[in-house]
């Protein structure tokens, strides 16, 4: 009894191993999560743990009631012969992770496979195998993960079922007696053992997956954290020492060093001797970056360095990008290729990705400051420090818990700014055009009012293509967020209609907010009017570009009503296609 329990958990050792291997498929993760699978996925998991219960069969012993000898199992077995096996270790994982259709399923497949192998016990082996997916099932709970110990109880009690199976359908009983009580206890512990292993080993190993994400992206925001005062600058020998010194310290590669499109602006760490800030860019493959725009990797060769003792032996190189052009480089350099990881890589093309975004910030600053005319500067003034400082701010928080979300974000304080900078300068945009730039500035404003703000946007498609001054809707749509619905805490809801009215186009903003008093409401548009909460520059400034542009009949017309909310309309004459 003493041998066949070590030749179980020898080959249970076998199939436990395959543990290591489930954790990199998808749906397997999934599963571990307790997150709901598709179909396809479902039936990939059926499929797989059948197998696996199908492995499991033919990595057990063949015991010979006659002989009581142990033999390699066969395609077929002799009616004196039964299997010492692993088979309910992955019928009841499948059971434990995935609940019923899982279980059920994956014990059918293994069963029916069992019953084709024959011997006395074909029956009761066959049947056991499905009542254990059944019985794993009845633990599954949604968003649990089972412990080790229940694990082990819950593997063993399956295999007891089997033995009581045995002892109650095959026949004859002298001969499933002598079975039971030869291979019972070894399969019994064996099987809880392995099961218990099985969960352990895939828990251990995901948790750790999940340890590393989180720890690359909690450096991920200590990064964006140091490095965007610097590089709202811009991007010059100072600010780019100041970075490099910071990647250095964070990712502790062998050096660091940043670009522009000819010089190298800083080199933090080894072989800084013979790699100077300041010298001209020497290496094709950097060029080839600049001029392509996308992330390599270099190899000693590629490098290409000066002096032959150079301890730099690989580099990965990404474009740092302003408004989608490549104007320098990040180059984080290791001892070997070996020492780049795919994790290292898609940090550091994250971190290109940041850093880029925060080089057309500080360009959007810059052209705040630069700006001279008084238009430009009020329209420019619609992006308040504050908002900037917000947006920021939800984007670093939602690194590390939704880096999906952070990067759309990003993409859309992005689009928003450009699209503000190109404003100023553009006479007409479409209104498919300030669409986009009114929906960009909304997902900002969305992350921050979760659950609170709803926002409905109603569209005559056919109108899209024609135009309107740029930095129209926005200011009104930004005006009813920071004014209108500002104090509440839930329903609040702002409505954008644009409506096609035969040689006009009809636009209305409507918020059911605080309202305003009707003693303001003769002053708003006509003047800029200081408050607690703004100047009333926004206002004023687009009611009089559509005097300037279309007259008087297109002139903002105000209704609202305290505690009732405010509705802001305009009609703009058809113009024809687009610009």
């Amino acid at each position: 009894m003493l041998d066949l329990l070590v030749i179980m958990l020898e080959r249970v050792g076998t199939i436990v191993a395959v543990a290591f291997i489930l954790t990199r498929f998808r749906f397997f993760k999934n599963m571990v999560h307790q997150d709901s699978l598709d179909r396809k996925q479902e039936m990939t998991a059926i499929l797989f743990f059948g197998f696996f219960g199908i492995i499991g069969t033919y990595f057990g012993v063949a015991f010979n009631t006659q002989t009581l000898h142990f033999n390699s199992v066969s395609i077929e077995l002799t009616t004196d012969e039964a299997i010492a096996n692993s088979r309910v270790i992955g019928i009841v994982v499948a059971g434990l992770l995935g609940g019923y259709r899982l279980g059920v399923g994956a014990g059918l497949i293994a069963g029916i496979h069992r019953m084709s192998l024959g011997g006395f016990t074909a029956i009761s082996c066959g049947v056991s195998t499905i009542i254990s997916g059944l019985l794993a099932s009845a633990f599954y709970k949604r968003g649990k993960h089972i412990k080790p110990l229940a694990a082990f109880g819950i593997g063993a009690f399956a295999e007891t079922i089997q033995m009581g199976l045995i002892l109650l359908i095959s026949e004859p009983f002298e001969k499933a007696l002598s079975l039971v009580q030869t291979i019972g206890l070894p399969m019994i512990l064996a099987n809880g053992i392995g099961t218990a292993l099985f969960l352990l080993i895939v828990y251990n190993v995901i948790s750790d997956q999940e340890k590393a994400t989180a720890i690359q992206a909690q450096k991920s925001l200590r990064i964006a954290d140091q490095t965007i005062g610097y590089l709202r600058k811009g991007m010059n020998s100072e600010t780019a020492l100041a970075v490099c010194n910071i990647l250095f310290r964070e990712l502790k590669p062998s050096a660091v060093a940043m670009t522009n499109k000819t010089d190298i602006l800083a080199h933090v760490g080894m072989a800084d001797d013979h790699h100077k800030a300041s010298s001209p860019l020497q290496t094709h493959i950097t060029k080839k970056v600049l001029q392509h725009g996308e992330l390599v990797i270099a190899n000693e060769e590629s490098i290409h360095c000066v002096r032959d003792d150079c301890p730099l032996g690989a580099a990965v190189i990404a474009p740092l990008k302003l408004r989608d052009e490549t104007i320098g480089t990040l180059k984080l350099y290791y001892p070997s290729e070996k020492a780049i990881t795919n994790v290292t890589i898609e940090l550091i093309a994250g971190l290109s990705s940041l850093l880029s975004n925060q080089l057309e910030i500080a360009e959007a600053d810059r052209s705040f400051q630069l700006a001279k005319d008084a238009e430009i500067k009020a329209l420019q003034a619609q992006i308040s420090p504050h908002f900037l400082f917000n947006s920021m701010n939800i984007i670093v928080s939602l690194i590390r818990t939704n880096p999906d979300e952070a990067r759309r974000l990003l993409t859309s304080l992005s689009y928003f700014l450009r699209q503000n900078l190109e404003g100023t300068t553009a006479e007409k945009v479409t209104l498919e055009q300030e669409l986009a730039h009114v929906e960009a500035y909304l997902k900002i404003e969305e992350a921050r009012f979760i659950d609170k703000l709803k926002v409905c946007i109603d569209v005559d498609p056919s109108i899209l293509q024609e135009t309107i001054p740029p930095l129209t809707l926005q200011p009104l749509v930004e005006n009813a967020i920071k004014h209108g619905i500002k104090d509440m805490e839930k329903n609040s809801i702002v409505q954008v209609m644009i409506q096609d009215e035969g040689d006009a186009i009809s636009i209305l903003v409507q918020d059911n907010g605080m309202g305003i008093v009707k003693e303001r409401l003769p002053l708003l548009c006509a003047h800029q009017i200081e408050s607690d909460t703004g100047t009333g520059m926004g206002l004023y400034n687009v009611n009089r570009r559509l005097l300037m542009t279309f007259g008087k009949q297109a002139a903002l017309h105000i209704e609202s009503e305290v505690e009732n909310g405010t509705e802001i309309s305009f009609r703009i004459p058809k113009m024809g296609v687009g610009i």
